[in-house]
């Protein structure tokens, strides 16, 4: 008894809101200030990077790749990627047109960095990783900045050769406070 009455309300409401539905559809294509406009994106290239051993050509795994968008003078973000066993890493979102300065970071090699503007629809980047060279240093063994004996003023013109001769400002040698040359430095030891 109560199937009959349900069944029936369910039908006329199914019948109702198929009528409905055409006509609300048709209003909504009619009101065009809610659509949004569909903005196609520009372009993008496909590039390939890889990076390899400078002294032996081998690829680096799990180098990390950073893409920093530049516009103008200001960087846009960055895009970082791991390097794969075979040295490459890929991407495909940058658009053409952009300038990119690609930084490439790997443990026990110096750090990579350069600007490219990308103005193909694919590219490739090949880039060799060098070892970190030695330091530099003016205390080391071969630095000329080191004071002989510790004897002296303790001023050291730096390259191991004497003061240059010849007029100073200090003219007035009266004094005995004027300019006088400093003995001939002794070769370092």
């Amino acid at each position: 008894m109560f199937r009959s009455p349900i069944i029936f309300a369910a039908i006329s409401l199914a019948t109702v809101g198929l009528v409905a539905l055409p006509a609300a559809a048709q209003a909504s294509k009619d009101d065009s200030a809610w659509s949004r406009k569909f903005k196609t994106p520009p372009p993008s290239a496909h590039i390939e990077v890889t990076v390899l051993r400078a002294f032996n050509g081998k690829p680096i795994g799990n180098a990390a790749v950073i893409f920093h968008p530049i516009e103008g003078d200001k960087d846009k973000g960055g895009l970082e990627l791991k390097t794969n066993e075979d040295g490459k890493a890929i991407i495909d979102v940058i658009p053409i047109g952009d300038t990119v300065r690609l930084q490439i970071i790997a443990n026990g090699y110096q750090t990579y960095g350069e600007d490219y503007k990308i103005d193909k629809a694919e590219m490739t980047m090949e880039i060799r990783m060098k070892r970190p060279g030695s330091q530099y240093s003016t205390y080391g063994s071969g630095g000329s900045a080191k004071s002989d004996s510790g004897t002296g003023s303790g001023k050291s013109s730096g390259n191991g050769t004497p003061p240059a001769s010849g007029s100073s400002s200090n003219s007035d040698s009266s004094s005995g406070s004027g300019s006088q040359q400093a003995p001939p430095a002794s070769p370092p030891k």
